[in-house]
């Protein structure tokens, strides 16, 4: 069985950073990407950042361009996403998900939220 926790979610001001890490397992194939979407308040998820552990490209929505980074975690099946330059609008709960091929498998979220 398909298993994803994300965690490191808390409450930051504006500028600062959060660091969340993402933990897979169940699974046993490797052409697979770990991603990581928000979602706010009103309004449906949206991609953040994704990144392929096949080759470790990453991708990034545009509003998060150069402020986060998406890395491969120190254990295997991780995933961290280092959130600098925090903005309130940022504030979201955060989910972490596993794609592969056509599946898509979801974890539970961690609360992010930013004051101004």
């Amino acid at each position: 069985e398909v298993q994803l926790q994300a965690s490191g979610g808390g409450l930051a001001q504006a500028g600062g950073s959060l660091r969340l890490s993402c933990a897979a397992s169940g699974f046993s194939f490797d052409d697979h990407a770990i991603a990581w979407f928000h979602q706010a308040p009103g309004k449906g998820r949206e991609g953040v950042a994704c990144i392929s552990n096949l080759d470790g490209f990453t991708t990034y929505s545009n509003p998060v361009k150069g402020r986060f980074t998406i890395t491969s975690g120190r254990t295997k099946n991780t995933a961290d996403l280092q959130m600098n330059s925090l903005k309130p609008e940022d504030t979201a709960v955060y989910y972490c998900n596993l794609v592969q091929t056509a599946r898509v498998y979801w974890g539970q979220g961690t609360q992010v939220t930013v004051s101004s």
